[in-house]
């Protein structure tokens, strides 16, 4: 079991400084880290910088789609994915794989 975790988790856990210490086996998609160097502000910066200090694995994609639809390639039902975005926690659960995101700008929630 892996914790896939969103360009927009990321950026909103350094954002609200959120502690992710219980989050089992982080991992990231490759282009994830694309994304966050294109965005030019702090918590992109920051959430970089998190991913060195934690040593993340990253997951190896062909990067020919978007982080999106390589997070449905790459997740399978023993997964949780972070994300904050709405499209894709619909199309995870109708695949049935857990989705955690930030609540309330304080904590994380419980896969759901």
């Amino acid at each position: 079991m892996k914790t896939i975790l969103d360009t927009d988790f990321l950026v909103n856990v350094i954002k609200y400084r959120i502690d992710i210490e219980e989050i089992k086996s982080p991992c990231i998609i490759d282009k994830t880290i694309d994304e966050l160097e294109k965005v030019n502000n702090l918590n992109a910066k920051a959430a970089i910088k998190l991913i060195k200090l934690k040593k993340f694995k990253i997951i190896k994609t062909k990067k020919d789609k978007i982080v999106d639809d390589l997070i449905l390639e790459k997740a399978t039902k023993e997964d949780i994915v972070a994300t904050q975005d709405k499209k894709l926690k619909k199309r995870l659960k109708e695949k049935q794989i857990k989705v955690i995101t930030v609540r309330q700008k304080k904590y994380i929630t419980k896969p759901l």
